[in-house]
């Protein structure tokens, strides 16, 4: 009886143990997968403690000494760039080992003497946690290549990194809060910029994913036409814009539409003067658009042939014994029909198409020129405009803000399109 009344004791004096030794309770127990786990984080946190603090102070400073010359050597000073980015991945890591001490706690707290051997632990671990362990990989690579990015962007937003004044390593960066918002829609070069190379963007975006859905959707009417002869053969050649690489194209078409390209040269040998497709400011929106519906409509036609064999033939014949004609069989049965299968794909090319840059850029690189615009020309997108900021005139900070805008417009536009779907209410109700 003693000895089963002092256990309890035991066990109510192990869990502090944990608290400052982790993983202890779970080795004085027998637990060894789960102690050593803990355990080697410990270890790890102590080893690299420094640089966690390190990295934790350049991220609250960004920096205080700038690149300079003594005689003729060049002091290198902080780069607060890189700065920002050890001092976001070490409050990732903190927050990890935080998570991993409270559930080094928890677990100490309520565990129980282990009567397996390691060999039966590694296989009992391995069958409970298998989902953890096939996710783990995915679930780092997208904190890596997702959620640090955005994060990044974020923050950049927040501070002057810009030419010229603060551009590393030569100049420090600092924390600017939401200057950068305020400035992109309080200064009028800003904010006309914004206002017109964002209700393009729209334009171009809604344009292109309307004319191109329209465009396809003709083509797929037309193949599915039973008084069409050769319907392969016609297939191949819709499909042809779609199977050539968007890239060759884009310059091919850039070629034969400037100033003195093949098309021009065609025309003056009529006698008629060269005309501005990639010069004129109204003509090189109506070429950008008019050339995005021809490489994707192809898209469309095949999404929408599919669907066409979808609907019931029964349908068709109901509707003409009630007397409806082809027009009001189109109305009412094909286009309903068909929008509540590809409806999806819709938000989706919309999006698509507002982040367009080869579409734009490869074709006019954003010009003609506009002088009332800041960093950007008359055919410019958002994305494309970004594109500039960055690589061409290094204002990273405005960038960052615009790039944030575009998530934001874009993650709303598609949450309030997807739930007036009827395809997403239908699958929503499934569940």
């Amino acid at each position: 009886m003693d000895t089963a009344m002092d256990q309890p004791r035991v066990a109510n004096k192990l869990p502090p143990l944990s608290v400052f030794l982790m993983g202890g309770t779970q080795l004085l127990n027998q637990h060894y997968i789960k102690g050593c786990f803990y355990l080697s984080v410990q270890i790890l946190l102590v080893l690299f403690a420094a640089d966690l603090l390190t990295a934790l102070e350049g991220f609250i400073t960004l920096g205080d000494t700038a690149q300079h010359r003594v005689g003729f050597k060049i002091i290198h000073g902080d780069h607060s760039i890189h700065m920002l980015v050890e001092g976001v991945l070490a409050i990732f890591l903190t927050v990890a080992f935080l998570a991993a001490y409270l559930l080094n706690i928890k677990d100490a707290v309520n565990i129980t003497p282990c009567t397996i051997g390691l060999k039966q632990q590694l296989r009992a671990f391995y069958d409970e946690h298998f989902a953890l362990i096939m996710l783990t990989p995915a679930g780092i690579a997208a904190l890596a290549f997702i959620i640090l990015p955005i994060l990044i962007t974020v923050l950049v937003s927040l501070t002057n990194y810009a030419a010229p004044a603060h551009i590393p390593p030569k100049n420090l960066v600092d924390w600017v809060g939401f200057r950068n918002f305020l400035s992109l829609f309080e200064l009028k070069i800003w904010s006309s910029t914004l206002l017109g190379v964002g209700s393009w963007t729209v334009i171009w975006a809604v344009c292109s994913t309307i004319f191109t859905f329209g465009f396809g959707f003709v083509l797929a009417l037309a193949l599915a036409n039973r008084d069409i002869a050769g319907k392969k053969v016609w297939r191949v050649i819709f499909m042809l814009p779609y199977a050539i690489p968007a890239f060759v194209s884009l310059l091919i078409f850039r070629l034969l539409l400037n100033g003195i390209g093949p098309v021009n040269s065609i025309i003056n040998g009529f006698g008629i003067e060269s005309i501005p497709f990639l010069s004129d400011p109204v003509l090189a929106k109506v070429t950008v658009i008019a050339i995005g519906v021809w490489a994707g409509a192809p898209y469309f036609m095949l999404l929408i042939a599919g669907a066409l064999t979808n609907i019931p033939k029964e349908l068709y014949e109901a509707s003409e014994v009630d007397g409806a004609s082809r027009f009001q069989q189109f109305k009412e049965i094909t286009l309903p029909m068909i929008l509540h299968q590809v409806a999806p794909s819709l938000v989706m090319t919309f999006a698509f198409n507002f982040n367009n840059f080869g579409a734009v850029y490869l074709l006019t690189e954003g010009g003609p020129i506009n002088p009332e615009y800041r960093f950007a020309g008359h055919t410019d997108i958002l994305i494309t405009w970004i594109y500039k900021l960055t690589l061409d005139f290094q204002q990273y900070n405005i960038a960052a803000v615009v790039s944030i805008i575009i998530f934001l417009f874009l993650s709303l536009i598609a949450i309030w399109q997807f739930r007036r779907m009827n395809s997403f209410k239908t699958d929503a109700s499934m569940r």
